[in-house]
């Protein structure tokens, strides 16, 4: 199977879309205990949300499940939040802190490194090269990483989790010009709520990409799934009433980011 896709445009602005591939190989598959084959932390229909809001965007998306390996993880394993509850490069446990391979079945060293190799690996350099391709155009990159994630795990964090949930690692990955973009769109936002660095400040790909120094930009946003899924549970439905109203602040988000990219492009 491809383990990535690619749709290349020509604006600055690149959508990556790691966490929304539900491919799982079946060796891998056999591995997967009842509550893992739920394939329950997807990122449910992002690429279809985002499709079509920037005509001219690149897009790079992981088909493999997270699973798998998370495309969103350091390769050397690090932690995105020490201290934190969170999962790992291949996660031994879903979102709610619960088994989800096989007694035994969890994956060794040699499995994480043979899926680097197969999966991780494929798909950054994909992403990387879009990256590169796009700066060389513009003399300006910016990475839009499109996430979700249910509203409600308590294993991961109290309460109710804002709609939006903008990353930038406290403001290390972008321009001040691109997130205050999004911090405004969202705070603006009709019935919903946000925040700017909460319990997701950006993942490896949002920190490892974003050098705004060297003209490359990333941001993270982590949408809340029931701001346009049906119900965060089985069978993770669309629902495309609410994704219309979403649709409407994420094409504002992403227009006024291009405008500003194409203003500043060397």
């Amino acid at each position: 199977m491809a383990v990535f896709e690619v749709s290349r445009g020509t604006s600055p602005v690149i959508l990556g879309f790691p966490h929304t591939g539900t491919d799982v190989p079946p060796a891998i598959w056999e591995r997967l205990n009842d509550n893992g084959r739920k394939l329950a932390d997807t990122d449910w229909h992002i690429h279809k949300l985002y499709d079509g809001l920037l005509a001219d965007a690149t897009t790079v998306r992981a088909t493999f499940h997270r699973y798998v390996i998370d495309a969103n993880r350091d390769p050397a394993g690090a932690s995105l939040y020490p201290g934190q509850n969170t999962t790992g490069l291949v996660p031994e446990t879903d979102f709610d802190g619960l088994a989800i391979w096989e007694d035994g079945e969890a994956p060794r060293q040699a499995d994480i490194a043979a899926r680097l190799a197969e999966f991780h690996a494929p798909y950054h350099a994909a992403l990387a090269a879009e990256i590169r391709r796009v700066k060389a155009t513009h003399g300006f990159a910016v990475l839009y990483d499109c996430h979700s994630i249910r509203s409600h795990i308590p294993f991961l964090f109290e309460g109710r989790l804002p709609d939006f949930n903008i990353g930038t690692d406290m403001g290390r990955t972008c321009a001040p010009e691109i997130e205050k973009i999004a911090v405004d769109v969202t705070a603006t936002a009709e019935g919903y709520t946000s925040i700017l660095n909460g319990r997701f400040k950006g993942g490896w790909t949002t920190r490892h990409y974003g050098q705004p120094e060297t003209g490359v930009h990333a941001i993270q946003m982590e949408l809340a799934q029931s701001t346009h899924l049906r119900s965060e549970d089985l069978p993770f439905a669309y629902d495309a009433a609410k994704a219309e109203t979403l649709r409407v602040h994420l094409k504002a988000i992403l227009t006024r980011i291009e405008a500003f990219a194409l203003a500043n492009k060397n």
